[in-house]
């Protein structure tokens, strides 16, 4: 595998862990007992923090990307490993 391809792969297992860790940890306002500015939305988080949420997708993502880099070379799981449709459509 070349080295363009798992930077690819990284970037996108990124993008996608980032999305998925944006609502853990988040309060609103009416959560945290804070005060609200006039005009605020009901949903507004109080205590959002892109460092950390930075942080942690890089680890996360590492971690995925180093599987699937390991499960590529090795060859762990295949695609007759994933087929859970081949025995409803007679294909084996």
């Amino acid at each position: 595998m070349e080295w363009t391809s798992i930077v690819a792969i990284y970037v996108l297992i990124w993008v996608m862990t980032a999305f998925v860790m944006l609502p853990f940890g988040i309060k609103t306002h009416d959560e945290a007992g804070v005060p609200k500015v006039t005009g605020q939305a009901d949903s507004a988080p109080v205590n959002f923090r892109p460092g950390a949420l930075v942080l942690r997708a890089t680890i996360v993502a590492a971690f995925v990307t180093t599987l699937y880099v390991l499960n590529y070379i090795n060859g762990w799981i295949g695609v007759d490993d994933v087929n859970v449709l081949a025995g409803f459509f007679g294909a084996e």
